[in-house]
C-alpha cells in the first residue's frame, strides 16, 4: 500500500515541503538552476529516454503517442527500471515523492509517461 502521492513538478517552480522526496529525472542537468535551488534528494539519469528518442520527438505534442510507445518499451527493457520503482515506492511509504523535470510542456513529456509507467508497476 502507498502512503503518499506521486507527482510531478517543473524544476524551476520552487520547491515546497509538500513535495517530499524530489528526484530529478532528466538526463541532463536543467539550465540556469544551481544544485541548491534545485533541491534535488537524487537523479536518476538512467531512467530517462534515450536521446535518440528524446530527439526525434522533440517535444512535438503530435508525436507523442508514438513517444509513449518507444519510451515505454524503453523502460520495460531498462536494467534499471525495477530499482527505480522499488526506491520510489519505498520513498512512498515515507513521504511524498515529486517527479521533477525542465520540460516546458507540462503534459506532453516524459515524465507524464514515467509516472503512469511506475503506477502500472507498483499495482
Amino acid at each position: 500500500m502507498i502512503n503518499y502521492p506521486l507527482t510531478m513538478k517543473r524544476v524551476y517552480e520552487k520547491s515546497q515541503k509538500e513535495d517530499g522526496y524530489r528526484i530529478l529525472v532528466d538526463r541532463i542537468w536543467p539550465r540556469g538552476v544551481s544544485k541548491q535551488k534545485a533541491d534535488i534528494d537524487d537523479w536518476t539519469k538512467e531512467i530517462t529516454p534515450t536521446t535518440k528518442i528524446r530527439k526525434e520527438f522533440d517535444h512535438q505534442p503530435q508525436k507523442f503517442d508514438w513517444f509513449k510507445k518507444a519510451y515505454w518499451a524503453e523502460l520495460e527493457s531498462n536494467p534499471y527500471a525495477q530499482e527505480f520503482i522499488e526506491h520510489v515506492f519505498d520513498e512512498l511509504q515515507q513521504s511524498p515523492v515529486t517527479f521533477v523535470y525542465a520540460a516546458k510542456d507540462e503534459q506532453f513529456n516524459h515524465v507524464v509517461i514515467l509516472i503512469e509507467f511506475v503506477q502500472t508497476k507498483m499495482q
